[in-house]
């Protein structure tokens, strides 16, 4: 009977280093200790371990595309700093690249010509999505493909890692009706994007399990920047029954809501409680510091840059989606009403 073939994490384990290592040693990276080394190349020999597609690894350029649509948040650059640090220590380099509208959801066709030409060995997509000829040259190519908090349902065979949008969504509302506020509005992001919906879905489902009616006007659609939790903030303020806490659904829609309060004579927490998304650094250096949900942006990033060298090495994946978790992080920009 064929013996099954060994994966790097068994190999690692077994050697008592990191998954990074073990890939180091396959790639041929210098710096590894000649005795570790030894020890991983021994376990790779005795297991039998070859990497599928092992034509393409001897012509490997050592580099991963990550593929975001907007390079200027902050949000993206924790994004950056997850997959940077992962692919370091495996011994890649990451080519950083724009889709360069927000209206758009994928890079255009230069970006598959260049990809082929830096002949890249995975590619990881952000918020984003491939045309179908995209895919097929990517295939073609042999380039594997992982999608990090996907903008809509990605194919079966593509994996991707994401957030669990819908039970942050319901731990914020959960955190504003615990302190007594029964008016809640919320801010969503883009309401074709699925993390966005996700999000507000849980909000309406923590609203509709505490028999909490919500008022018309009180759900607002934005694009999770701050100007339009600012606009979304003065609607809700011009409302005839204002509400008494608002649910951003990203921290850059709070912070544009603390600006739009701060304007009518009012802030946080004391006229209306404020509660974000992301966790972003910003969160806790705002005044007051926010109280929001955290997304692991760059736990994200790790997970899926360690999946996308599992399939450039050949590895099958145990699991083509993966969810992390979303706790509150409770700061003082939220209070009992």
């Amino acid at each position: 009977m064929q013996r099954q073939r060994a994966t790097l994490a068994e190999i690692a384990h077994a050697a008592g280093v990191s998954i990074p290592t073990v890939s180091k040693v396959l790639n041929g990276r210098p710096d590894v200790a000649p005795g570790t080394r030894q020890r991983v190349q021994t376990l790779l020999d005795e297991r039998g371990y070859t990497a599928r597609g092992t034509a393409r690894a001897a012509n490997r350029a050592g580099l991963i595309d990550l593929v975001l649509r907007d390079l200027g948040s902050p949000w993206a650059m924790q994004i950056i700093d997850g997959v940077e640090e992962f692919a370091y220590q495996a011994g890649f380099g990451v080519v950083v690249s724009a889709v360069h509208s927000r209206q758009r959801s994928r890079p255009d066709h230069r970006w598959t010509e260049q990809l082929g030409a830096r002949r890249c060995d995975g590619v990881l997509l952000v918020l984003s999505d491939m045309s179908v000829d995209q895919r097929g040259q990517l295939d073609e190519l042999g380039i594997p493909v992982v999608i990090i908090d996907p903008a809509g349902q990605p194919p079966p065979d593509i994996p991707s890692v994401g957030a669990t949008n819908w039970a942050g969504g319901i731990a914020a509302t959960e955190h504003l009706l615990a302190l007594g506020h029964r008016d809640i509005a919320v801010i969503g992001g883009p309401p074709a994007v699925p993390c966005s919906r996700a999000r507000v879905d849980g909000y309406r489902a923590a609203m509709d399990a505490a028999g909490q009616r919500i008022p018309p006007g009180y759900v607002r659609a934005g694009d999770f920047l701050a100007p339009s939790g600012y606009r979304a903030t003065h609607a809700l303020l011009d409302l005839s029954r204002p509400p008494t806490a608002i649910f951003a659904c990203s921290d850059e829609m709070a912070l544009g809501a603390y600006e739009a309060l701060y304007e009518r004579g009012l802030r946080a927490p004391d006229d209306m409680s404020v509660v974000g998304f992301d966790d972003l650094d910003a969160a806790r250096w705002a005044v007051p510091p926010l109280t929001t949900i955290r997304q692991p942006l760059s736990e994200m990033a790790a997970m899926a840059t360690r999946m996308l060298l599992s399939l450039v090495d050949g590895e099958e994946l145990a699991s083509h989606r993966i969810e992390l978790a979303t706790p509150l992080v409770v700061r003082q920009s939220t209070r009992a009403h």
